[in-house]
């Protein structure tokens, strides 16, 4: 019997959607809507175009990040998460980097819409993702805080373009900067397997688990002790009760890294940390 051999196809919709993390995007764009709705003092920008091109051009830029990661990283993903992989196997190469393109055009043009300030900062941030899926996810930490440092962007740019003064949006980007943070570290422990074989310096190849698990701890409770800080002098006793109320999930989180040992273990604390995020992002409603 002979095994039939699929080649790629020049465009697959889910191929496509399953490529830019279609689900990933969706809680982008509600995590900028809420941002909008519920810290922003005048709330009906929900409703502006405005807010809606700003969104839009935040969501194809991150797909295009997607897109070019998944692109460089094909061999590494065989080994780490071969169920993945969608470049080279449901679409070719060209249509990835086509797409990726396009994508970034789009996201770019978007940007000088609304002014030449989100216009400079999406095309710093395609360069970003782009440097990231290239060389920069290669080097110890570095890669980890550019994906941290757009996270928490892809937040505060409600306030850059609305309301340049609000703490609270700051707050919430600082929040989403720490943990993706911490996720993204985890995430490295997770495909250590794939990144040593091809001579990627994440904290985890270079340091080890262990240390790296230390580092983990440590950037938590910086993380914890700087909200705190932030929230009490500059907002008030209200968002330093929240951000106290991260003490339960990070001790949570510090116990099951502790035990954590196999690519399961890393995956499961990988996603909690993503839950974490959208917790906080939706604690955002207490302040309407």
């Amino acid at each position: 019997m002979v095994t039939q051999i699929h080649k790629p196809a020049n465009f697959s919709f889910s191929g496509l959607l399953k490529l830019i993390r279609f689900a990933n995007l969706v809680i982008l764009a509600l995590a900028q809507y809420f941002t909008a709705f519920f810290l922003l003092e005048d709330t009906s920008v929900i409703t502006s175009l405005n807010l809606a091109i700003l969104v839009s051009s935040t969501i194809v830029i991150a797909a295009a990040g997607y897109i070019i990661n998944d692109y460089y990283d094909i061999k590494i993903d065989l080994i780490n998460k071969p169920q993945r992989v969608v470049v080279g196997k449901v679409l070719k190469r060209r249509v990835a980097m086509i797409l990726h393109t396009i994508l970034n055009f789009i996201g770019i043009t978007l940007g000088f819409l609304l002014g030449y300030k989100i216009g400079l900062i999406n095309f710093v941030s395609a360069v970003l993702l782009w440097s990231y899926s290239n060389q920069l996810k290669r080097t110890v930490l570095i890669g980890n805080l550019v994906v941290a440092i757009l996270t928490g962007l892809s937040i505060y740019i409600i306030a850059i373009y609305f309301e340049p003064d609000n703490n609270y949006i700051l707050a919430y980007a600082l929040f989403a900067f720490f943990m993706t943070l911490i996720r993204e570290i985890i995430k490295d422990l997770e495909d250590l397997k794939g990144d040593s074989t091809f001579d990627c310096r994440t904290l985890p190849v270079v340091h080890g688990p262990r240390k790296t698990k230390v580092i983990i701890y440590v950037l938590a409770i910086t993380f914890l002790i700087c909200l705190c800080s932030l929230f009490y002098l500059r907002i008030g006793v209200s968002m330093l009760i929240i951000a106290l109320l991260l003490i339960g999930p990070l001790a949570y989180l510090f116990l099951r890294l502790h035990k954590a040992d196999t690519v399961k273990e890393f995956n499961y604390l990988s996603n909690y940390c993503k839950w974490v995020m959208l917790a906080g992002i939706t604690s955002m409603a207490f302040f309407y």
